[in-house]
């Protein structure tokens, strides 16, 4: 592992964390939904083994990457800019894109604006049309981000937030999402890592006609990129026939489902690492 800190276009100190060989055949950026920072993928990259190089992000305002006084900037258009900054800091002429909810918007984004820079895109979880249910669930728990003094306080937090998307998880498994998403302060407690401001961005993601319209716009740009979608079969975000349709609009598409995973799978389940594994290994033959 190595860590990577560059310079946004408006000055801010941002950070990423490599894993794996440099001179592997196939880099893969990884970005994260709108809570979560680059540990998110830790899990997803253990299960992956070692054959490739993951690149995974901390968005302006999480983790180790500065927050910012204009928190106009926390939208998925800035964010996108951000990370084709960072490729031109590493000088990555292509790679493969892996987002998870916020995180594969922003990689529709980047598909649009750099088509011929991506080798292929997973979709973890997300699509053209965000469902209204699910969107005002994360905004109910992203807008009440309070410390807490303990953490087994945050693991129980942790726990009430994300209990029916992991229905399956045990107490260890809690542990270590709390720790890969909470922050010790100087004063011992707890706090989650991220800027409460960044929750300015879900106005700009209310589903609305001309959102839905703009989005499929915005998805076709996909159409010569190899994909993956990866949707878990209870999730409230992307729907069971969204994303039927995203597979029939797009003519190199693979769908692959997570059971028992609701919003959204954390990439380490069989379903999903064989899914990627295979997505991964074909898009390396192809580039």
């Amino acid at each position: 592992m190595s860590d990577i800190f560059y310079k946004s276009t408006d000055g801010l100190d941002l950070y990423a964390r490599s894993y794996g060989p440099e001179d592997a055949p196939l880099t893969a950026l990884c970005m994260h939904g709108l809570t979560r920072n680059h540990k998110d993928f830790e899990p997803m990259i253990a299960a992956l083994g070692g054959t490739y190089r993951f690149i995974a992000v901390d968005v302006r305002g999480r983790g180790q990457s500065d927050r910012t006084m204009e928190a106009e900037t926390y939208t998925p258009m800035v964010y996108a800019g951000d990370m084709l900054t960072l490729l031109d800091h590493l000088n990555l002429q292509r790679v493969a894109l892996i987002g998870t909810s916020m995180g594969g918007l922003m990689a529709m984004l980047m598909a649009k604006s750099a088509p011929n820079r991506f080798s292929g895109i997973v979709l973890n979880d997300v699509g053209p049309v965000v469902e209204r249910a699910g969107l005002e669930r994360i905004a109910a728990y992203a807008s009440d981000p309070k410390p807490v003094e303990s953490w087994c306080d945050a693991i129980s937090k942790t726990k009430a937030s994300q209990g029916a998307a992991f229905p399956d998880y045990g107490d260890d498994d809690w542990s270590a999402f709390a720790k890969r998403t909470w922050k010790q302060q100087p004063d011992g407690r707890l706090e989650l890592d991220y800027d409460p401001e960044i929750t300015n961005s879900l106005a700009e993601s209310k589903p609305g006609l001309l959102t839905r319209i703009v989005m499929w716009r915005v998805f076709s740009s996909l159409k010569k990129i190899p994909l993956l979608v990866v949707r878990g079969g209870e999730s409230d975000i992307l729907s069971q026939k969204i994303a039927a349709r995203m597979i029939k609009r797009h003519k190199d598409a693979e769908l692959a489902v997570v059971p028992g995973r609701g919003h959204a799978p954390m990439l380490d389940e069989p379903a999903a690492v064989s899914a990627i594994s295979a997505f991964l290994k074909r898009i390396e033959t192809q580039s």
